[in-house]
């Protein structure tokens, strides 16, 4: 005997259909709401990095990278012309004033010196014979005087005894007319020849301090030819460090050719680039610091070479108080110079929300602490390290600074 079964119910029957109707109907209708609100993302707060808008000092300036230059570059020439004999100091070697960075060999001029020498010697005795010529003149002509004078005075009074024998009638009138006619022929005559023989002192004076000026005159060309001996070696005009030698020994170099150079390294400077962006607001004499090992160094501005190249241009500073110790040629630090004095200001850290944003919106973070909406801002300036903010945000206010890459279009972050 069949056993009637008894028939279910369509509800019961169909359950898992109608059961996934419904939550595919609840899944529709999550849909149209999430669609129609705000496009929300879920994001772990651990991987993001949450700041706080501060009232604070900020301080517009640039950080760039600067390297350590000497303050003078001399270049070393060779005053004379001649082959490399010896390479004495090597690139980068440190040296004092006046040691020797090369020799040079030139066998042309050492023999051009040593017949200026021995044309030298030969005026040397030249000039020594005609000055003991012209002492032996000026002792006849002393000599000459002395036997002038002496005779004039002899004259002078045999005319006085033949004027008082003419007196007592001893010698005639015709006899004492003769006698003053001869003493006056004898002194006028005497008179001349003391008048040559001062003209002849002068001459002979005159052609001494000739003499004398001719020798003077070949001792300093000689001396200059000395000289010209002595650029053979090339030695360091200042204390500093040989950067390099441009020449090899045997090498064969002409007067005035650049042969190296020569850095002034207890003189330095900071050499660095800046953006074209600033060209008009750096200035010389604007302040900067190095920050090293936790220790601010002051500089300043003091050369811009406004030509542009590669969208930057090139400025120098030099350390306004005490040196970093261990500055080195060639070393790099991080400059900051700055451009205005601090002010107060409503500012946030720097982040990558900026490249995204534009500086136009930023995702900030509610009271509690667990979602983050969009919020339009206005940014101000800004520095290496902070942005000023000028409108959309109060001090106190949250926000997400990183982590934009990652947000796509959503308008509010879930945090986890």
């Amino acid at each position: 005997m069949d056993i009637q079964l008894k028939k279910k119910h369509p509800i019961i029957r169909y359950k898992y259909y109608i059961l996934a109707g419904v939550m595919f109907t609840a899944f529709l209708i999550y849909l149209l709401i999430m669609s129609a609100g705000p496009r929300r993302l879920r994001y772990d707060a651990d991987k993001l990095e949450i700041a706080e808008v501060k009232q604070d000092k900020f301080l517009e300036y640039l950080d760039v990278e600067g390297i350590v230059q000497p303050k003078l570059t001399i270049k070393l020439n060779s005053f004379e012309a001649g082959s490399v004999e010896r390479i004495v100091a090597d690139d980068g070697s440190l040296l004092k004033a006046g040691d020797t960075i090369l020799v040079l060999s030139n066998p042309e001029l050492i023999r051009t010196i040593e017949d200026e020498r021995d044309e030298l010697s030969k005026q040397q005795v030249s000039y020594k014979e005609k000055q003991i010529q012209m002492e032996r003149k000026s002792s006849e002509l002393k000599r000459q005087s002395l036997e002038t004078s002496y005779k004039l005075d002899r004259l002078s009074k045999e005319n006085t005894l033949n004027k008082e024998e003419f007196n007592i009638g001893i010698k005639s009138k015709a006899q004492y007319e003769v006698a003053v006619d001869e003493f006056a022929f004898n002194k006028e005559n005497t008179r001349l020849i003391l008048e040559e023989l001062r003209h002849d002192s002068l001459l002979n004076l005159v052609q001494t301090d000739l003499m004398h000026n001719d020798l003077s005159r070949g001792e300093k060309r000689f001396e200059r030819s000395r000289e010209r001996l002595d650029n053979l070696i090339v030695r360091a005009p200042v204390d500093g460090q040989l950067s390099f030698i441009n020449v090899i020994p045997g090498e064969r170099v002409n007067a005035g050719a650049n042969i190296g150079e020569l850095k002034v390294i207890d003189q330095i400077k900071i050499s660095t680039k800046v953006s074209e962006y600033y060209i008009d607001r750096i200035v010389v004499g604007l302040p900067a610091t190095i920050t090293y090992q936790g220790e601010k160094y002051p500089l300043k501005i003091t050369k811009i070479n406004p030509e542009i190249r590669d969208r930057q241009f090139e400025v120098d500073l030099v350390f306004n108080g005490r040196l970093l110790d261990n500055a080195r040629i060639g070393k790099s630090y991080r400059v900051q110079i700055e451009l205005e004095q601090p002010e107060d200001a409503l500012v946030i850290p720097k982040g990558n929300f900026f490249q995204t944003t534009g500086g136009q919106w930023i995702f900030k973070v509610n009271e509690s602490g667990d979602r983050a909406k969009k919020t339009p801002v206005a940014i101000g300036r800004q520095n290496p390290r902070q942005y000023e903010v000028l409108e959309g945000l109060k001090p106190g206010d949250r926000i997400i600074v990183t982590g934009y890459d990652n947000f796509g279009d959503a308008e509010e972050i879930i945090l986890k």
